[in-house]
């Protein structure tokens, strides 16, 4: 039987016993598939507005065992797909207040975390992108001149020259870099798991070991027993490629990780991120760090490539190449870093959609739900899709519900073999992209181009 890599996340946080699976059939108010961030942000907002609510939550695995449980631990107000939105004058306004609710919903998170007492190292401290190439300049420059252009100022968005970038961030080269402080790190498997604590408190029934068979109106049926319940509410991310139907709806895209060991002050003063501030650069190939709270260097990205047929296994969570190249990515920032252990190895799929593009939809007629499609970024955004979808379903008309990631739908990606192919050219591209700006020092636009237009970026 194939198993995934322990990531860091996990080996810290230790080992916990499952919640019992679905003993018979049960029945409920509203039925949640997928023990996530959006299944656990979903519960937590119906039973704080509505106590008297039965909600029941299934999970195949535990609680965090997907992309919630393995990510960077970026608590970000960034959203997939927003920079189009924003630029399109014809749903400028309502992207404005979604990129407003995206910022109030890092705060937000913050605020429960406090209430509810969980222990997942929050450090409000921003996110950081270098400039580390020339032609990252222009790049990153035009992110922040868009959000600027249409509201936003210096305390959200702003751009520091090389000096003051290496103040924050000592990275080996530095042209500058873009600051935002609406993002803060965290240990996404402990918040998770906090968060079914908080959950078990207010009064959900949170299953374990009992994957979901089959999504229909009012049953969600299980090995264990059939869940009966008036709305059923599918939360399931990456793991909807599982369910035939939906398979093009979406597709996995996997990111692996390394870390090292807890480093002494001498290297951290060497590395800068005393705020403990997450950062990137600004290649086109995604790369994404943070200070662990217990003074580690956890380090991602997103070389490995899509499998055919959306498929999800445990051994695609391990790609030693793909490890590799995030090592040299890694020194190459910070040779300070050259000789020290990666103690840990992991990664997991992602989903996105054809337009990057993430949807929180509840269908009246059927009353049920589903909300996804982070492209990496549902730390945050499944908070707010949370949200949204408890308003839904409790019939709530309020300032979210009209936002326009409400009903959203994307095209479906491309039928197979052309799916496979377009993906992982794009992918391929993406690498090409970054090594031509290594060696030219310009970015090669054709190329950025046909990139564009296979995957979206």
């Amino acid at each position: 039987m194939e198993t995934h890599p322990t990531s860091l996340w996990e080996a810290t946080a230790g080992d916990r016993p499952r919640r019992p699976a679905v003993a018979g059939d049960i029945a409920v108010d509203v039925a949640i598939v997928g023990g996530g961030y959006t299944g656990l942000w979903t519960a937590y907002a119906l039973k704080t507005t509505d106590p008297a609510l039965r909600v029941a939550l299934i999970e195949a695995e535990q609680v965090g065992f997907g992309a919630s449980g393995r990510n960077g631990g970026w608590v970000s107000g960034k959203l997939s797909g927003l920079d189009m939105l924003l630029a399109d004058p014809r749903g400028r306004t309502s992207a404005i207040r979604l990129q407003r609710e995206m910022i109030d919903t890092v705060s937000r998170i913050g605020d429960v975390i406090y209430e509810e007492g969980i222990d997942c190292g929050w450090a409000h401290g921003g996110t950081i992108v270098a400039a580390t190439r020339p032609p990252h300049v222009d790049r990153l420059k035009e992110t922040i001149e868009l959000r600027h252009a249409v509201g936003f100022g210096e305390d959200d968005y702003r751009w520091l020259d090389a000096a003051e970038a290496q103040e924050r961030l000592h990275t080996s080269r530095s042209y500058g870099a873009s600051y935002t402080p609406h993002c803060a790190a965290v240990d996404p498997l402990r918040l998770a798991r906090g968060l079914a604590d908080a959950i078990d408190r207010l009064g959900v029934d949170v299953y374990e070991s009992t994957p979901a068979r089959r999504i229909d109106p009012g049953m969600v049926r299980t090995d264990h027993g059939d869940v009966r319940a008036e709305v059923v509410v599918r939360a399931t991310e990456a793991y909807t490629a599982r369910f035939p139907e939906l398979r093009r709806d979406i597709v996995p895209v996997y990111s692996l990780m390394i870390s090292t060991p807890p480093l002494d002050p001498a290297t951290w003063s060497q590395l800068g991120l005393q705020r403990r501030e997450t950062f990137s650069d600004g290649r086109k190939q995604v790369i994404y760090g943070q200070r662990t709270d217990d003074g580690r260097l956890a380090f991602g990205g997103r070389g490995a490539p899509y499998h055919f047929g959306s498929r999800i296994r445990p051994s695609y969570d391990s790609e030693p190449a793909v490890f590799e190249g995030l090592r040299e990515a890694l020194v190459d920032l910070f040779p300070v870093l050259e000789g020290v252990e990666i103690d840990h190895r992991w990664g997991g799929p992602l989903a996105v959609t054809r337009d990057w593009l993430p949807t929180v939809t509840f269908d009246r007629d059927t009353k049920i739900g589903w909300a996804g499609g982070y492209a990496g970024q549902g730390v945050a955004t499944a908070n707010l899709a949370g949200r949204i979808m408890s308003d839904l379903i409790l019939g709530r008309d309020t300032d979210i519900t009209s936002l326009p990631i409400v009903g959203h739908r994307s095209r479906r990606w491309e039928p197979e073999p052309l799916r496979w192919l377009g993906i992982n050219l794009g992918l391929a591209m993406s690498k090409h992209v970054d090594r031509s700006e290594d060696r030219t020092g310009q970015a090669p636009r054709r190329r950025s181009a046909v990139m564009k237009r296979l995957i979206g970026l």
